[in-house]
């Protein structure tokens, strides 16, 4: 039986610069600059190659991850049916708080016409290739490519749906084995401390990650690429926001915490992603800080890797918002049907396209297509700025994956409150990932 670690022993004051947070702020705002100032130095390769190489050191470990916790998660379960009520809920708070995200979006789309007059004539080669991949992208297809084609496939791609099918068929067949599955269940969970020990080891490299993403991005689009669509930008981010303290605030406090201190326990997950502009990059570290808060581990092992598929909050507000926009920008007015339609076909599409390189940008390709095909060109007017809001979207959705494991925790009746308020009101400088609190 595993039991999770008492309040963490008191810390001596942490040097500032040695604050893994701080690194990675100090190191955005340097890779800004450089990016800024000599764009040709931060457009090298090579300095591309620190992002993206830790993203992919980040990315090789979540499919063991996803498997090890959620196995392990339903094989300590007793009741089968648990799983399955955890599920439905999850699901259905998905739907719930993504049809807050849509509307949200498109009020704001309407009431800050941010598109109007803006004189951009669309490239539609620019998008050529992701309004293919929309078009072939079908709601069946979604379905049957859950199923993977070999176990050894999924986990070698890190295709997290097919991992995590796999690892709940797994977890149920070791929960029927019963006391035969306990040594294997053991091995299991001794294999997920070890892969949260390699994680630990990956973090240090974080602020080297942060600095190569922000810089080539800087560096390769620069200020000027805002232009008049600055104010598309600023909507954006001020709608995620208003999500994130109103929507998300409301449901935490229910729950019965802040939702500003709950930002705070996962800054530096929040900073990695603000860096790295990939909120898959801070999964695994996420999932072990959420049950270190309080939260189930079988809630956290199903809801969190399902929400990247399910639950993509900033996705659905850049839909709405971005379609209206295109089609302002255009001099096309959209009825009160086709905006309804709008929210339908994004809710869809979001999922349609989940783990798919530039998701966002293809579930717009799929939400135009249907409601006004002869808007699909003009999604090149935001294409060279769709980089400025991937920060923003993955940031709202690992916030809004946190909240949902928090509360479906809570609506089970398994958040421990004692454990949620003593580690959100920890100095900021305790909250980070110590491999040697993790369960035992």
């Amino acid at each position: 039986m595993t039991t999770m670690a008492t309040a963490a022993p008191a810390r001596a004051s942490q040097t500032w610069y040695k604050i893994l947070y701080v690194q990675v702020l100090i190191a955005i705002v340097i890779g800004a600059i450089v990016g800024w100032q000599w764009p040709s130095v931060a457009t090298n390769d090579w300095v591309k190659a620190l992002g993206d190489g830790f993203i992919k050191l980040i990315k090789m470990v979540i499919a063991p991850i996803i498997f090890c916790t959620v196995a392990s998660g339903i094989a300590h379960i007793q009741d089968a049916k648990k799983v399955g009520r955890v599920g439905v809920k999850a699901l259905v708070y998905f739907e719930i708080v993504s049809s807050f995200a849509l509307v949200l979006g498109l009020v704001m789309g309407n009431l800050v016409q941010v598109g109007r007059g803006i004189a951009v004539k669309p490239d539609a080669a620019a998008v050529a290739n992701f309004v293919k991949q929309a078009e072939a992208s079908k709601t069946v297809d979604f379905f049957l490519n859950i199923i993977p084609d070999t176990v050894v496939g999924a986990l070698a791609r890190g295709d997290v749906l097919q991992v995590l099918l796999f690892a709940i068929l797994f977890g149920f067949s070791l929960m029927a084995l019963g006391e035969r599955g306990a040594r294997l269940r053991g091995m299991i969970d001794d294999v997920a401390r070890a892969v949260f020990g390699v994680i630990a080891i990956i973090m240090k490299a974080a602020p080297i990650g942060a600095f190569g993403a922000m810089a080539f991005t800087i560096g390769k689009f620069g200020p000027a690429v805002l232009g008049n669509l600055i104010g598309l930008i600023a909507l954006f981010y001020a709608t995620a926001a208003i999500f994130v303290v109103v929507v998300l605030g409301l449901i935490a406090r229910l729950v019965g915490f802040s939702i500003f201190k709950f930002i705070a326990y996962i800054k530096d997950e929040l900073l990695i992603v603000l860096g790295t502009s990939s909120s898959e990059s801070a999964l695994p570290q996420l999932m072990e800080k959420l049950e270190r808060l309080g939260c189930s581990k079988p809630v956290v092992g199903l809801v969190v890797p399902t929400g990247y598929s399910f639950n993509l909050d900033g996705t659905n507000i850049y839909m709405t918002l971005a379609t209206l926009f295109i089609a302002q920008a255009l001099g096309v007015d959209l009825t009160l049907g086709q905006q309804l339609t709008i929210l339908l076909v994004a809710m869809l599409a979001s999922k349609g396209a989940s783990g798919v390189t530039g998701a966002g940008f293809i579930t717009l390709a799929a939400t135009l297509s249907v409601v006004n095909p002869t808007l699909v060109p003009g999604m090149a007017i935001v294409f060279s700025i769709d980089k400025f809001m991937s920060e923003v979207r993955a940031l709202t959705n690992i916030t809004g994956n946190g909240i949902a494991a928090v509360f479906v925790s809570w609506w089970e009746g398994e958040l421990k409150h004692g454990t949620l308020h003593a580690r959100l009101n920890q100095p900021a400088d305790s909250t980070s990932i110590d491999v040697r609190s993790t369960r035992r």
